[in-house]
């Protein structure tokens, strides 16, 4: 089952993304941060237990980032990951945004949605914003990514 979070999703959400942050592909999120943006994040339930997990976070008025795709690696190439981003695309067009970014190992994937590769210097509100206090910085090996909606 897709649906919105709630604050009772928010540790499950970390121990997901923690996951595939102690792996090097994505960066890891404190409670204290995912409780701020529980609003963000969509997630994919299955018999009860959160399998999957994604936001679109706002950067600026025609700017927002789909970020924090995670699965369980026991439901991966299920579809659920593209049911997720599916529905942050759908909620960026319903709220009118412009122009959609992601930072990510897997361009691929992204690509199927139309999003296409661009210089990470296109993106300066996400380079100062979070990229800044992130371990990789300024050698940061993820691929920037754009859609215009």
């Amino acid at each position: 089952m897709l649906r919105k979070a709630q604050i009772k999703d928010v540790k499950e959400i970390q121990k997901l993304l923690t996951y595939y942050a102690n792996q090097g592909v994505m960066l890891s999120r404190s409670l204290s941060e995912l409780y701020e943006s529980v609003r963000d994040f969509y997630v994919f339930e299955e018999s009860g237990k959160l399998i999957g997990a994604c936001a679109l976070h706002i950067m600026w008025e025609d700017l927002a980032e789909i970020r924090s795709v995670a699965v369980s690696e026991d439901f991966g190439r299920h579809g659920i990951g593209t049911r997720l981003v599916t529905a942050c695309l759908d909620e960026a067009r319903q709220l009118g945004l412009k122009k959609l970014f992601c930072l990510t190992y897997k361009p691929d994937f992204f690509a199927r949605f139309g999003f296409v590769v661009v210089d990470k210097s296109e993106l300066p509100h996400k380079v100062w914003r979070d990229c800044i206090n992130c371990v990789k910085f300024p050698d940061c090996d993820e691929i920037a990514m754009i859609l215009e909606c």
